[in-house]
């Protein structure tokens, strides 16, 4: 129902010292939206701690996005204000930044395409029409009496033949060769997110950001040469900026061009895992929150036979009735849940992790959510505002639970500043603009052992 435990502590013991960890998978633009408002909900419900005071993040792709700025310390309140630019101190995310074409590309390889074949047709041509030796032209009138035989693996080998000896030392590219290596160019979320955490006085590398905050930051991305996965961070590969790795892992393949850093090229994270939680466990996290934005969409499709006509009749919509998209998206959706039920699994069943771990993800019914193109740049706030919504229902389903497992680890909860925004929705009348201004508005942390534990559980 959208929320998945691993409850492998002992909760009567309290844990002192124990480190927290916050895991964001990926989801492109509207699935970082959506986890942005995700987040934001998730805020409202923590009462003493927020989730920019965990100890440990990662992040791949649309997840490194919003990890990197949340382990400098800001909030999901201060980037859902870029949404609309109320933000102060976090600039929006312009369309152009998002949506940079990769002119370079798309012109220069059509070009060097046509330069290709017209350095190389008159070769053709000449070898064609002059250099044929008399040997191979007996070979073709014999292809054609192999023809008129229907002999077809004879055939072609004299094909093959004829190829060898026209293109021999040509060594012609394949076609594909000459097409962009991605419709856009993510520098431009590079710069930034570098220009951002300049304006913040953040730190933008990861050795410093753990020295000066405390917070140790992940972010994984595919390396596209060995299609190994490379996990940026303190301790792990510290080769560039964490904007630069943002930029690696964030590279969408297809859609992006490969992100070309110190001389390799680095594609999306989420090629080579979903969430990898193991990143956060291995660096000595014992609370896992992890939100996984893109789950499976659960379309419920019955048939019948009709007694009349001895037809089937279905009830409900198939998803391939509304065309390749749809199929894809639960393609992905599916290949993206099924590797982290896996990864859950082995947590659940491994006898020497003795942590926990929140899995937040939309219903399987959640078909609003499902139908939102996941590059569409201009349905952020409506994926922003479905999330937190999302993510509310989600918790409330299992709120003693998780009351219980983090005040284990000193995190208490609350339900006061949810219920607020709830009843300020009501009296919104819907209105998109004053929606997106109650999701912007930050609930103060609590300090518990000044109320002590009165507020909690409210």
């Amino acid at each position: 129902m959208g929320l998945t435990i691993v409850q492998r502590s002992d909760l009567r013991v309290r844990k002192p010292g124990a480190k927290v960890a916050l895991v964001l998978a990926g989801g492109a633009v509207s699935g970082g939206a959506y986890e942005l408002g995700g987040l934001k909900a998730l805020n409202d419900y923590l009462l003493n701690r927020k989730v920019t005071d965990f100890d440990v993040y990662v992040g791949l792709s649309a997840g490194a996005f919003l990890a990197a700025p949340l382990a400098a310390g800001i909030s999901p309140e201060e980037m859902l204000k870029s949404l609309d630019a109320r933000s102060e101190s976090f600039t929006p995310l312009g369309f152009w930044d998002f949506y940079n074409p990769n002119l370079r590309e798309i012109v220069a390889k059509p070009l060097e395409g046509l330069f290709d074949l017209l350095s190389i047709a008159p070769k053709v041509y000449w070898r064609t029409a002059t250099a044929l030796p008399s040997a191979l032209r007996r070979s073709f009138f014999g292809g054609l009496k192999l023809l008129a035989a229907h002999d077809s693996t004879a055939l072609e080998e004299l094909a093959q033949d004829l190829r060898t000896q026209i293109f021999a030392n040509l060594k012609p590219r394949g076609m594909f060769s000459y097409l962009p290596s991605g419709l856009c160019d993510n520098v431009t979320i590079e710069r930034y997110l570098r220009a951002n955490f300049a304006a913040n006085d953040a730190p933008n590398h990861f050795e410093e950001l753990k020295e000066r905050t405390g917070k140790s930051l992940f972010v994984l991305a595919t390396l596209l040469d060995t299609a190994e996965l490379v996990v940026f961070g303190p301790g792990a590969d510290v080769s560039v900026s964490i904007s630069e790795a943002v930029q690696a892992s964030t590279a969408l393949p297809g859609f992006y061009k490969p992100a070309h850093l110190r001389g390799r090229d680095y594609i999306d994270g989420g090629v080579c895992k979903t969430a990898n939680i193991s990143v956060a466990v291995e660096n000595g996290a014992d609370l896992v929150i992890c939100y996984n934005p893109f789950r499976p969409f659960f379309n419920s499709v019955q048939t019948k036979v009709d007694p009349r006509t001895g037809l089937i009749v279905k009830q409900g919509r198939p998803l391939a009735d509304d065309g390749v998209l749809y199929v894809l998206n639960q393609v992905f959706r599916t290949v993206i849940r099924s590797r982290l039920m896996a990864s859950l699994r082995r947590y659940r069943e491994d006898p020497n992790f003795h942590g926990d771990i929140i899995l937040v993800e939309p219903a399987d019914y959640d078909y609003k959510f499902f139908g939102i193109n996941p590059v569409a740049f201009w349905y952020r706030a409506r994926s922003a505002r479905h999330g937190f919504e999302s993510v509310k229902k989600s918790i409330e389903r299992e709120y003693g639970s998780i009351r219980q497992i983090l005040s284990s680890y000193g995190i208490e909860m609350t339900r006061k500043y949810i219920q607020d925004d709830m009843t300020l929705f009501e009296a919104s009348g819907g209105d998109t603009h004053a929606i997106l201004g109650i999701l912007q508005t930050e609930k103060p942390a609590v300090n518990m052992r000044l109320v002590g534990n009165s507020a909690a559980g409210a």
